[in-house]
């Protein structure tokens, strides 16, 4: 099993619509990436280790498949829908991990 992070780094000048983002985006992944995604989970930064400081990432989304080959297979003919879709809910582009996700 993978898992694909999708982080948004956070600063003082981060557009970010968590609502918009939770609501909309992240349903719309859902449905078009279909039956291949297994795990879809979202982490919303408050703080970080520092008092004060921002959190690293304004937003994590998690998605899980069972290989890198169903995820590029399912979301790969709706990049462009996605990536056209971010403007509506943040001034900043995302970074994207692809891991290996080891369970103990």
């Amino acid at each position: 099993m993978i898992k694909v992070s999708v982080m948004y780094p956070n600063s003082k000048d981060v557009q970010f619509d968590a609502d918009y983002y939770k609501n909309t985006h992240l349903p719309m992944v859902s449905k078009l990436v279909g039956s291949a995604l297994k795990d879809l989970e979202l982490d919303l930064g408050i703080a970080s280790r520092t008092p004060g400081e921002y959190a690293p990432y304004v937003a994590i989304a998690h998605l899980k498949f069972d290989s890198i080959e169903a995820f590029q297979e399912s979301f790969g003919p709706h990049a462009e829908t996605f990536a056209a879709d971010v403007k509506n809910y943040s001034n900043i582009q995302a970074e994207l991990q692809i891991s290996e996700l080891i369970t103990f």
